[in-house]
């Protein structure tokens, strides 16, 4: 997913990542392993607790917030959990810490960012959120040989690289546009569409695939608008495509704009018009962002996994996410658990934290965790990646059938 560019930080700030470090865990004796632990990590009983550092980045100030802080809520929570279990990895218990920053959603405050965690040598990241940082951070990490998975960016050209330290847990964009053009096409029956994207690294590339299948499922491209990721006024775009009639509107960016975009299409009578896109716009935060507009219940999004309902673990996790972070969840959460799960199930299996020993483990990753059975390609992309369309009930987001 994703990529806006939301500058919050003074310019001093920025450079230097804007972000903040937990409290590391007091050594200490670690807690008794568990048998599988313990045979899995080599423990042995007693002595002073190894901390582990792990970062996440991610937008924690700016419009995009709410992703962000959802997505290192999932990191906490994995967190605490590997801690309650007392493991030990190379002969020694290990105390995981969360190292965390804030990108603000901007390419060059997420490579100060990644060069920041990299200084500080923690043993892997979690992130990036955008497309548009995690694409130009993935460089970082690959130069200090710290891994990174994202849980939610989705542009293809992430991967494309090569890096042997990066990876993804979500489909990517040609799963998420192409999911939406068939349904519309094959579904929905619709003949043209209007497409509009943000320019974003996101937003140009989920159009861009949604246009090739759409078009190439016979339907008309009748108008091509584009837009910004600070917008917040659409009625002169939103006008001109009223006028090609168009059976509905794509929109590659995120929901603060689709927000406002889908309240002033009521406001100029396109309440019959569909609203397409992908997992940018597919989010809790949206009903509040329009309005409650009566549009919201012609929104039709992609994104790359399963259902809350349907994904392994899922119900019990979301059960456990809400008595901890009530009224927080928007979607990346159990990506970031399961990708937090992934990280020390390769330290695990390595014996060993340091990067350069364990890194390349993750690539033989066979893991079950809440969202998936987690494997991945040799370039780093999930295998067999899940793709769920959304659409709104009532306010609500609901997977269509």
């Amino acid at each position: 997913m994703l990529r806006p560019l939301t500058l919050t930080c003074a310019l001093g700030l920025a450079l230097a990542g804007c972000g903040r470090k937990e409290a590391e865990p007091a050594p200490s004796a670690a807690a008794p392993a568990s048998p599988a632990a313990s045979a899995t990590a080599g423990a042995v009983p007693g002595g002073a607790a190894q901390v582990v550092r792990i970062g996440h980045v991610g937008p924690l100030s700016g419009p995009q917030a709410h992703y962000g802080k959802d997505n290192e809520n999932g990191v906490r929570m994995a967190i605490d959990e590997l801690n309650a279990q007392g493991l030990s990895i190379g002969g020694k218990p290990v105390r995981f810490a969360l190292v965390a920053e804030d990108d603000a959603g901007d390419p060059r405050q997420g490579t100060a960012a990644a060069q920041k965690l990299c200084d500080e040598k923690v043993a892997g990241v979690v992130g990036h959120l955008n497309s548009g940082t995690s694409i130009p951070a993935s460089r970082v990490y690959n130069d200090c040989g710290i891994p990174h998975i994202t849980a939610s960016a989705s542009n293809p050209a992430l991967t494309q690289p090569g890096y042997k330290t990066t990876f993804r847990l979500i489909a990517n964009d040609n799963a998420l546009g192409a999911a939406v053009a068939g349904y519309a096409a094959d579904t929905l029956k619709l003949k043209k569409v209007a497409i509009v994207d943000d320019r974003t690294a996101y937003g140009q590339g989920v159009a861009e695939v949604f246009r090739k299948t759409a078009e190439a499922r016979g339907m008309q491209v009748v108008d091509r608008q584009f837009t910004n990721d600070k917008a917040t006024d659409f009625s002169a775009i939103l006008t001109s495509i009223k006028s090609k009639n168009p059976d509905a509107i794509f929109y590659g960016g995120l929901d603060p704009q689709a927000g406002p975009m889908l309240r002033q299409m009521e406001q100029l009578g396109l309440d019959k018009v569909r609203f397409l896109g992908g997992d940018g716009i597919c989010t809790s935060e949206i009903a509040k962002l329009s309005g409650n507009a009566k549009t919201l219940d012609n929104l039709v999004c992609a994104t790359g996994g399963a259902s809350i309902e349907r994904m392994p673990g899922g119900k019990a996790w979301k059960q456990k996410y809400d008595q901890r972070f009530p009224g927080q969840f928007q979607v990346y959460s159990p990506y970031t658990y399961d990708a937090t799960f992934v990280l020390v199930d390769a330290m695990k299996r390595a014996n060993s934290t340091d990067p350069k020993v364990y890194t390349p483990m993750i690539a033989s990753t066979d893991y079950q965790g809440v969202t998936a059975h987690i494997q991945f390609e040799p370039n780093g992309e999930l295998k067999n990646p899940a793709t769920t369309l959304f659409t709104y009930k009532g306010g609500q987001k609901a997977p269509l059938d």
